[in-house]
């Protein structure tokens, strides 16, 4: 009989293991799904994870990697921070939105000015946009007891509209000739993020790199590092220990709402270059499996967005050269989060071999 037997506490090297584990199992399920689909199982993985690093094009496609994974990193590591004090922002998606929708109006209406303060200022507005879209979800938890998942993803809908909305009116560029979509930001030098566009470098990048050092040094040398990082393993003990639970979840959901909304603005300022209708691609929830992937760590944060990142620009290559439907490639991804749910499993358990003890 096989069962599964509690650990006398969790195993370390399994916790350490489980996302090698996964991203293992992933590629053997993947390569049988696309042997399903009719194939080459190795050639499509090959050229899911080689072809964008070290194929004839790789000098194109290393520097999307920057572009593809730094709204990734940040955007996980704002969820991480509440996913450890067992805060649960599903909605950063949403807050991705509003965050660019808030900057790129700020950018707007000051066309066709040209100033130095303009893309500060835009910055500081998808900042407050995505902040202000996650203290709604917060101040309900807060005030009502409400359900932060329900109410968070709900309002990645909402805002969905909103985006529509804006497309289509306030926003639209007066000279598109009725098409929806605002101006162009990368024709706008006071307003894009761009740093050097052919290496892949925009402000999205440092901002990435700097949430990843913020949230190290929060979580390892300050106090409401500590605050949250014991409210998520021992919540009895951190009341004793006197934590605010309500300034907890205000401060990890504004948090991640902030960073998320950065996400939005150096996105529509840079890679996506406008406002449109289909501006979000979902790396609002693809951001938690990035968390989850790099253990709530932020260095695991990094390179699971990297990895991430390659699976997305891998994913396009293989669906240009091999034909694969675009379904099958978010599935592949999709199988990275369940392959790590289920292993992540033998942290906390054994699998026992054997009678069962009779007592």
């Amino acid at each position: 009989m096989i069962r599964l037997e509690k650990r006398p506490q969790p195993s370390r090297a399994w916790s350490l293991a489980t996302p090698l584990v996964a991203v293992l199992a992933t590629m053997v399920a993947g390569g049988m799904l696309f042997g399903v689909l009719g194939k080459d199982p190795v050639e499509a993985i090959r050229t899911i994870f080689w072809e964008p690093l070290f194929g004839e094009f790789a000098f194109y496609y290393r520097p999307q990697l920057l572009v593809k994974g730094a709204p990734l990193v940040l955007i996980a590591i704002g969820l991480s921070l509440g996913f450890k004090a067992g805060i649960w922002n599903i909605g950063a998606e949403g807050q991705y939105i509003i965050g660019a929708l808030c900057g790129a109006g700020i950018g707007l209406a000051f066309y066709p000015l040209e100033g130095w303060y303009i893309f500060p200022l835009m910055v500081i507005g998808g900042a407050f946009g995505g902040w202000l879209w996650a203290m709604i979800p917060g101040f309900l938890k807060v005030r009502f007891g409400t359900n932060e998942i329900l109410v968070s993803l709900m309002l990645v809908y909402v805002a969905e509209q909103f985006l529509a909305s804006m497309s289509l009116g306030l926003l639209r560029n007066p000279e598109g000739h009725g098409f929806p979509g605002s101006r162009n930001f990368n024709s706008y030098d006071s307003a894009t993020s761009w740093i050097n566009e052919s290496a892949g470098m925009h402000w999205g990048v440092v901002a990435a790199l700097i949430a990843v050092i913020f949230a190290y040094v929060l979580l390892n040398r300050h106090m409401t590092g500590y605050h949250i990082r014991l409210t998520g393993e021992a919540p009895r003990a951190a009341k004793f220990a006197g934590v605010n639970p309500a300034r907890l979840v205000l401060f990890c959901l504004g948090t991640s709402g902030m960073l998320a909304g950065l996400a939005g603005l150096f996105e529509v300022a840079g890679p996506s270059g406008q406002v449109s209708i289909d501006f979000n691609v979902g790396y609002g929830f693809t951001a938690i499996i990035v968390a989850f992937l790099g253990r709530l760590h932020p260095v695991g944060i990094l390179l699971a967005g990297g990895l991430m990142a390659l699976t997305y620009i891998g994913g396009d290559i293989a669906q240009s050269n091999l034909q694969l439907p675009s379904a099958a490639i978010q599935v592949f991804q999709g199988m990275l989060l369940f392959f790590l749910l289920a292993f992540d499993l033998l942290t906390n358990f054994r699998i026992s071999l054997g009678k069962p003890e009779v007592a």
